[in-house]
């Protein structure tokens, strides 16, 4: 065949196929180009999950009578005129492709007015077929109606792929939701079927706000979510991050908005994820609504023909950026933050307490001897052959010391047991520094004070809301775990073990020119790679603790990290999850008697220490039980 110029219809068609895929997807278009015409109130009508109507109507500027030709055009915009425009796009749309592709495979009606007075209005058709569009009078409020139906009704081999109704709505009102999370300021109505689905007023204030989120995604979601606004850099992050009690079996709740603009990024799913790395529970997904704003110049939003997808300027700054804000976030051990850092300042005596004040650089501070456990050598894990590298752990350990040494040294020393063991004696220990301020309900600590134990595996205390139950074990293993951390990050650096034989790795070409470009922040990790040919890697060098592990493996990881996202935390992953054994080897056992004194200093414990909600491996370690809740269970005042 000679080469020629496609016909208009199957050009549009073709490109239909890149931004058309489903109802869901000519709902996000035609709302899209509703929220850029500068609407304040956007309804959403819906007919058969979209494969009989779609119907988009808005209060914006409208779309003068000579310019309605040119809106199913392809190519035709108002957006951008220049390159310069492109580069820095603050609109949703700027293509100028969507009208012209859904109406290719549709019947679209087009009905628009840009003056006050609703007599004034224009209307344009077209119906799959020639391109040609009929422009006749139409009364309409200022604003613009779009009606698309019957989708694919032309390309019956698209429409077979269609689902289900109730499918295809799910995937609208997805679409829908989106939007409507992007915008506060503008009202929204969906409708199905002549039924009203969702009905949201404006609002920007906090609370309007998140009431929206509550009505989209459940009040559960507002609950159990934490409050981010950080700004740094000319980066701002804002918006509500899930708790990791609250995580999902998918991803489901997971909304990311650049600039307004809803996207699915690879680099900020990863930053997420190395976020909640060691707070949530395997198999688990976490659930946020976050909002970064940035200069529209450092952000390319032309990358793929849904706009899903950008492309930043800086990846390595805004992937960092991410990382450290949503990590501090879920530091934080309860949501009452501020009343800890003050019941800790305000009732508690360091001298009482054991905690050690900060140290000036260059100073030291004198510590109490090392623990019981420290001494008698007791195993922070099964052996060193089990867990290569414990060896380097116990030396990186030997300046660690607990805020309460009494409260480690009892939990941690090994009781007799047997039959010739009298109990009463056995549970007998020394009496913990800690000394306890009376009981006052308004000075309260977050966590309370120990009531008592059950069956050696939860700690029951009271505080000013009610009950709390903290499972032992579990929370303890949170806190040895972050002090190991603490104290390995003290080190500043980490150690480095060569090989005896080096180990030859084939890689990519690409693999190649990352580990030259990046030798500097893998050398920092305690890995020497060295090239050896084109296709050559020579593994000279891993980090000691990480000694036994497989050197291929741990180093394509790394690569890919580094060549995605500029940023690697393979290594810092794989030491942590050996501390984390450790730390779990390490912890108070289950079915371990303690002392009122001993619970207390726990529960102080966890009260201090970073990310104490959740165990190691993301479980939870503590609930709360209110008084109203327990008034409920007992039926009292019914």
């Amino acid at each position: 065949m000679r080469i020629h110029v496609l016909d208009p219809r199957l050009a549009n068609q073709i490109a239909a196929g890149e931004v058309v895929e489903r109802p869901s997807s000519v709902t996000k278009e035609l709302i899209e180009n509703a929220i850029d015409a500068g609407s304040q109130r956007i309804e959403v009508e819906i007919e058969q999950g979209g494969a009989r109507l779609i119907k988009v109507r808005d209060d914006g500027i409208g779309i003068g009578e000579q310019d309605l030709p040119l809106a199913l055009a392809r190519h035709a915009t108002s957006k951008i005129n220049s390159l310069e425009d492109l580069e820095g796009v603050s609109s949703l749309g700027f293509r100028g492709e969507a009208l012209a592709s859904i109406s290719s495979v549709s019947r679209l009606e087009l009905v628009s007015n840009a003056e006050d007075d609703p007599r004034q209005g224009w209307r344009v058709v077209a119906e799959g077929r020639g391109m040609e569009a009929r422009v006749t009078p139409a009364p309409h409020p200022r604003g613009t109606s779009v009606a698309v139906r019957d989708l694919f009704f032309n390309t019956p081999a698209r429409r077979k792929f269609l689902r289900t109704e109730k499918t295809e709505f799910a995937h609208v009102e997805e679409a829908f939701r989106r939007q409507a999370l992007s915008r506060y300021d503008i009202a929204w109505v969906l409708r199905h079927n002549q039924k009203v689905v969702h009905q949201l007023p404006p609002g920007a204030t906090p609370a309007a706000r998140e009431r929206r989120i509550a009505s989209l995604l459940g009040k559960s979601f507002i609950e159990h979510a934490r409050y981010i606004e950080r700004e740094a850099g000319g980066l701002r992050l804002s918006g509500w991050v899930g708790l990791p009690t609250h995580s999902r079996s998918q991803a489901d709740q997971q909304y990311f908005f650049v600039n307004g603009r809803v996207v699915r990024d690879r680099l900020v799913a990863h930053a997420v994820r190395q976020a909640y790395r060691d707070v949530l529970f395997n198999g688990r997904h976490p659930v946020f609504v976050l909002y970064l704003e940035l200069d529209p110049d450092v952000v390319d939003v032309n990358v793929h023909p849904t706009k899903h997808e950008v492309r930043f300027r800086d990846g390595r700054m805004v992937h960092d950026f991410l990382y450290s804000s949503l990590h501090h976030c879920l530091a934080a051990s309860k949501p009452d933050d501020e009343q800890q850092q003050g019941h800790a300042q305000g009732t508690q005596n360091p001298e009482q307490s054991g905690a050690v004040a900060d140290e000036a650089p260059g100073e030291s501070v004198n510590q109490p001897s090392a623990p019981r456990w420290q001494q008698q050598g007791m195993p922070l894990a099964d052996s060193p052959e089990r867990h290569p590298g414990a060896e380097r752990v116990r030396r990186f350990m030997q300046g660690y010391q607990a805020l309460h040494p009494g409260h480690e040294e009892t939990l941690l020393t090994p009781q007799p047991s047997g039959p010739g063991v009298n109990p009463a004696k056995a549970n007998e220990v020394r009496e913990a520094p800690l000394s306890m301020p009376e009981y006052d309900a308004t000075a309260a600590p977050p966590l309370g004070f120990a009531l008592g134990q059950l069956h050696g595996v939860y700690i029951l205390a009271q505080n000013a809301k009610g009950l709390v139950l903290v499972d032992m074990h579990a929370a303890h293993e949170r806190i040895v775990y972050e002090r190991m951390k603490n104290q390995l990050a003290a080190a500043k650096g980490i150690d480095a073990q060569p090989l005896l034989v080096p180990v030859s790795l084939a890689a990519s070409r690409t693999e190649v020119a990352t580990a030259e470009s990046e030798r500097d922040a893998i050398i920092q990790l305690g890995v020497e790679l060295d090239v050896a040919g084109p296709e050559t890697l020579l593994v000279r060098q891993l980090p000691a603790l990480l000694a036994q592990a497989d050197p291929e493996a741990l180093v394509r990881e790394m690569l890919e990290e580094l060549s995605r996202f500029g940023r690697t935390h393979q290594v810092e992953a794989r030491i942590h999850e050996l501390l984390s054994t450790m730390a779990c080897h390490g912890s108070v056992r289950a079915n371990r008697r303690l002392t009122v004194d001993e619970m207390n200093a726990l529960l102080r414990d966890m009260e201090r220490t970073e990310r104490s909600d959740q165990c190691n491996h993301g479980r939870p370690t503590w609930t709360q039980m209110s008084m109203k809740a327990l008034d409920r269970l007992f039926l009292r005042g019914q």
